[in-house]
């Protein structure tokens, strides 16, 4: 088979991926879930004032740090008295909406707290710490979607794991020369958000595509969509706990004491 035709199969597969998830989930809920959130990320970086960017950080984080806690604390324990064929049901249901709305949301969180440390001048040296982030989550969180589909052998994954890994290296071998550190509290949120941001796209992501695509198998799997499905709800827990983390973060930049203390 030529590259050629290779992309061009890599390129249906992923565009009948992605529009088999919209139209289960709701073409119009996938459409609004993504482009609202980016809508209204893209106007903060570009026209917004500090206060509307510090507001759309905010609360990106509220929906991203509550629902994640929802499903840590009541999705998971439900779903774990469900027999396979009932709880397998469920995330049929409930994967294809969650698989737009949460990766939107993280990315709109995440970005626009980096851009505005940036912003407010709490992160020195932008350019080296954005590839020192890059670095670390990019290639790292290819690095565990190729383990979750063991696609080591496989060039659709090979191709950008290697440009990822030697463009980011190549950025911090040109900025690593200006680096700055920051106060602990910047360090501590950067170290968190990595620990998200593979979570979150090197673990959860992949795996509601791992149960739409078995959802869609000629003989589904209830036993696997249903220990994937309870998987990704503990580490939404997980999620939601270091998101509280980063929240007391975020309470001492703005007050320099931590809060309860």
């Amino acid at each position: 088979m030529s590259t050629t035709t290779t992309s061009t199969t890599t390129a249906t597969s992923v565009r009948g991926t992605v529009g088999g998830m919209a139209r289960a989930a709701n073409p119009a809920f996938a459409v609004a879930v993504v482009f609202l959130p980016l809508a209204v990320f893209g106007y903060v970086q570009t026209a917004g004032t500090t206060t509307q960017h510090t507001f759309v950080h905010v609360m990106a984080g509220v929906l991203w740090t509550g629902i994640d806690i929802f499903m840590g604390l009541v999705v998971g324990p439900v779903i774990g008295g469900l027999d396979e064929e009932s709880a397998s049901e469920f995330f049929r249901r409930f994967t294809p909406k969650s698989a737009f709305l949460l990766p939107t949301i993280a990315v709109v969180a995440i970005f626009s707290g980096i851009t505005l440390a940036i912003r407010t001048e709490l992160l020195p040296s932008p350019d080296a710490w954005l590839a020192l982030f890059t670095l670390v989550n990019l290639p790292g969180a290819l690095l565990l979607i190729g383990w979750q589909f063991d696609a080591w052998r496989d060039p659709r994954w090979v191709a950008p794991f290697a440009v990822s890994l030697l463009g980011s290296a190549a950025w911090v071998a040109v900025t690593v020369g200006g680096l700055r550190i920051p106060g602990p509290a910047i360090l501590a949120a950067l170290v968190i958000v990595t620990v998200l941001n593979l979570e979150g796209f090197g673990l959860i992501l992949p795996g509601e595509i791992r149960v739409y695509r078995e959802m869609n198998a000629a003989e589904p799997d209830a036993g696997l969509i249903q220990r994937i499905g309870q998987r990704n709800a503990k580490l939404a827990g997980v999620q939601g706990t270091f998101q509280f983390l980063i929240v007391v973060v975020m309470v001492y930049l703005r007050y320099g004491e931590f809060p309860f203390l």
